[in-house]
């Protein structure tokens, strides 16, 4: 029987404006004293854009619910894992769902994430070896053609 793990679907499925644009107003209208859940909303639906600023925005959001809601940390670590992932910054995505799988290890959405997170980490550890490599190669031909060069005067 084949195992199926739903994909990470929010990785790549952002809100209609529309959408987004309720959350956001209703975050503005609480300004000052906004509600917690009404940040966590705003937060998840900035994360699920595909607008670099406003996924930071969401990551910054979420942040500070994790720091200053203790009983909301667990709800954050998902989206903090997600929103890091989308930015590209995969070591601070690993480290929020790892938080999460030590404590829900039959996470399923966190497992998919997982998935892409090593598989990015894997291709642009190839690349990095790829430039590296290419990197070395030219510098030895260049320090080859000096050598050359200086052997003959």
């Amino acid at each position: 029987m084949e195992s199926f793990l739903p994909d990470a679907a929010d990785a790549d499925s952002p809100l209609k404006s529309d959408e987004l644009q309720v959350l956001r107003a209703q975050y503005e209208k609480e300004g000052y004293y906004v509600g917690v859940q009404t940040k966590f909303n705003y937060a998840w639906g900035l994360i699920k854009s595909s607008s670099r600023n406003e996924q930071q925005e969401g990551v910054r959001l979420l942040s500070d619910i994790f720091r200053n809601s203790p009983e909301r940390r667990r709800e954050c670590l998902y989206y903090l894992a997600l929103g890091n992932y989308k930015l590209g910054n995969y070591a601070e995505a690993r480290r929020y769902n790892d938080l999460l799988l030590d404590h829900e290890p039959g996470n399923l959405q966190a497992s998919s994430l997982r998935g892409l997170i090593d598989d990015k980490v894997a291709k642009e550890g190839l690349m990095g070896v790829a430039i590296l490599s290419g990197v070395a190669i030219a510098a030895g031909v260049v320090g080859g053609m000096l050598f050359k060069g200086a052997r003959r005067r």
